[in-house]
């Protein structure tokens, strides 16, 4: 799951230059299932694009003004005090689990699948809101571009997360 975690977290960062390629190899590491199966999809998808193209894409979806914000906390509490409260939490968690956030705030979920896929106790609150905040990013994102195969990476992480909340 670790490995799954991992290459779902990269595959939600900034396209660069062998990037496809990386995750092809992280893809080979991860386990059967849907989530693997979505990430493979997803990868299909985007070996069809350039470079330029795929940046494109991220920068489209997930950056900048983004059809869909992928914020944990922002998907579920909007700029409350209660997104306050989640980051924070996340800073000292990313501290003690060695997870660096990069230039991203830490509720980004890319930097959450990393510490998830490191942390051997996830924080309860993450775990308790991901599910809801995945589905809110899912749903926003299929409303604005049903095609996108972003929503291949917002499913696969889903049905990860949902695994670890069971536990």
């Amino acid at each position: 799951m670790d490995k799954l975690l991992e290459a779902l977290a990269l595959a939600l960062d900034y396209p660069i230059p062998g990037r496809l390629e990386t995750l092809w190899r992280l893809w080979i590491e991860c386990p059967r299932g849907q989530p693997k199966k979505k990430l493979e999809q997803f990868l299909k998808e985007v070996e069809k694009l350039s470079l330029g193209e795929w940046e494109e894409l991220y920068t489209r979806t997930l950056d900048l003004t983004p059809t869909t914000a992928p914020y944990v906390g922002f998907a579920v509490y909007g700029e409350s005090y209660q997104r306050g409260e989640l980051l924070a939490a996340l800073v000292r968690a990313f501290a003690e689990e060695g997870v660096d956030p990069g230039s991203e705030l830490p509720d980004h979920l890319a930097n959450v699948l990393r510490y998830l896929a490191r942390a051997k106790r996830p924080l309860p609150e993450l775990l308790e809101i991901l599910p809801k905040a995945l589905a809110e990013m899912h749903k926003t994102l299929k409303t604005l571009d049903a095609k996108s195969p972003y929503l291949l990476l917002l499913e696969a992480a889903g049905e990860a997360v949902s695994g670890l909340v069971r536990r």
